[in-house]
């Protein structure tokens, strides 16, 4: 394994700089790349060796948990092109995004005492997430339009906010 602290996250797995992932083959080359920097393997090595092994370690693990999520994946590709996705001072959306976005917080607050009908909306949502994943896939890796991106990341955030929002009222339902 490298130990080069300035290579970037797919550099670092051996694997394409691309939004599209083979997850078996991170997964694969994480376990791999974990075992080889483990502190425990540096146990009898000197302290600036286990420091560093710590500092690999942690690195491999910010790695692997930025490009499991498609969201932090499209996130950092971004931000090595250079692209700010600008989440958290540009809230402006298509208008047919914000309108969609109205209905969800409605079906929402309309199915908070009904944990069936929280749960369909988090099947559908998770339905249209994929599809916004899926534009995102073409936006990055097959018209590198950064700009498209960057709005469908924003896109896909709002998203995560309103799943977090199904799942917390299920769990209030449960509790």
């Amino acid at each position: 394994m490298n130990h080069d602290f300035n290579q970037d996250f797919f550099s670092l797995f051996g694997l394409p700089r691309r939004f599209a992932i083979d997850a078996a083959g991170l997964d694969a080359a994480w376990r791999a790349a974990a075992a080889q920097v483990h502190p425990d393997r540096y146990a009898a090595s000197s302290d600036a060796e286990k420091r560093s092994a710590l500092m690999l370690a942690t690195r491999v693990n910010e790695a692997y948990q930025t490009l499991k999520s498609p969201l932090n994946r499209a996130r950092y590709l971004l931000q090595l092109s250079g692209v700010d996705t600008q989440e958290e001072n540009n809230t402006r959306m298509p208008g047919d995004f914000l309108m969609a976005q109205m209905e969800w917080r409605e079906g929402i607050d309309d199915a908070r005492a009904d944990v069936d009908a929280l749960e369909s909306l988090s099947r559908r949502l998770r339905a249209e997430v994929k599809d916004l994943q899926a534009e995102l896939e073409t936006a990055l890796d097959a018209r590198a339009d950064l700009d498209a991106a960057a709005v469908l990341v924003r896109k896909l955030r709002f998203m995560e906010k309103l799943d977090q929002e199904i799942g917390d009222a299920i769990g209030n339902l449960l509790d």
